[in-house]
C-alpha cells in the first residue's frame, strides 16, 4: 500500500519512500529533510514554494508539476546504474531554485524555467528541448530571465532563448548551442571549449575570462559589441585562421 501524502506545509524528516503515487496532491510549502524517494510520481502535484534538502529522489516523475518557487538543495536525482534521472517535462519552474544538487539526465522538455536558478550543478546530459526561459509583457516586450551559475556539463541548450541571463562559470565544454540567443548574456569564465555555435546570437555578450579556444565567431549569425580581454583575441583570431604575429 502506497503511502499517503503528507499536507501542505508539514514537515517530513528522515523518511524512505518507494513507488508513491502523489500525483495530484497538494504538498504546497512542504518540507522534506533528508529524505529519499524511488520512483516518486509527483505528476501534476502542487509543490509550489516546497523545500528539498539533501534528499534523494531516484528516478522520480515531475512532469505537469507546480514548481514554482520551490527550493531543491544538495539534492541527487541521478540513478548511475540505470542512467536514467527525473523528469521535469512540461513542468512549472518559475523562480525554482536548485543548488549543488546532481540533476544528470534530467529532462526539462517543454517546462516553464522563467527566473529559475541552476547553482553549482550537474547537469550531464540533461536536456532542455523546448524549455522555455523567457516571458512576454504585452506585445512587444519579451524578457528571458534564468541563472546557470557555476554548473557543469550543461549538454543541450540549441535554440535556447538566453538573451540577457547568467551562465557565469558554468562548463559548455561540446554543449549543443546551435541557433541559440545569447545576446548581453554573462558568460564571465565559461568553458566553451568546441561548443557547437552555429546560427547562435551572441551580440554584446561579455565573454570576460571563458575558454574561447577553437570558438570561430564566423559561425555565429551575431557577435557585434561582444566583450573579450585582450589575451582572448589571439585565441579567437586563431580560431578563425588568421595567423596572428606579436612583431
Amino acid at each position: 500500500m502506497t503511502a499517503a501524502a503528507p499536507g501542505p506545509g508539514e514537515v517530513v524528516g528522515g523518511g524512505v519512500f518507494e513507488a508513491v503515487v502523489w500525483a495530484d496532491a497538494d504538498l504546497t510549502d512542504t518540507r522534506f529533510e533528508d529524505c529519499t524517494i524511488t520512483d516518486g510520481s509527483f505528476e501534476s502535484t502542487n509543490l509550489r514554494g516546497a523545500r528539498l534538502l539533501n534528499c534523494r529522489l531516484v528516478r522520480c516523475r515531475f512532469a505537469h508539476a507546480d514548481l514554482r518557487e520551490t527550493i531543491f538543495e544538495d539534492c541527487v536525482f541521478a540513478d548511475p546504474k540505470t542512467q536514467q534521472g527525473a523528469s521535469f517535462a512540461f513542468g512549472r519552474l518559475d523562480e525554482a531554485r536548485f543548488s549543488r544538487c546532481d540533476l544528470t539526465h534530467a529532462r526539462f522538455e517543454g517546462a516553464d524555467l522563467y527566473a529559475a536558478r541552476f547553482e553549482d550543478c550537474n547537469l550531464l546530459g540533461a536536456g532542455f528541448r523546448r524549455a522555455t526561459f523567457h516571458r512576454a509583457f504585452g506585445r512587444s516586450v519579451v524578457r528571458s530571465a534564468v541563472d546557470f551559475l557555476g554548473c557543469n556539463d550543461l549538454a543541450d541548450l540549441a535554440g535556447a532563448r538566453l538573451a540577457g541571463c547568467d551562465l557565469s562559470r558554468s562548463r559548455f565544454r561540446e554543449a549543443d548551442l546551435s541557433g541559440a540567443d545569447l545576446e548581453g548574456a554573462t558568460l564571465c569564465g565559461v568553458d566553451l571549449f568546441q561548443a557547437v555555435i552555429d546560427g547562435a546570437r551572441m551580440a554584446g555578450a561579455d565573454l570576460r575570462r571563458a575558454e574561447v579556444s577553437g570558438l570561430d565567431l564566423r559561425r555565429l549569425a551575431g557577435y557585434q559589441d561582444v566583450k573579450i580581454t585582450a589575451d582572448q583575441q589571439f585565441r579567437l583570431l586563431d580560431a578563425m585562421g588568421v595567423d596572428v604575429h606579436l612583431d
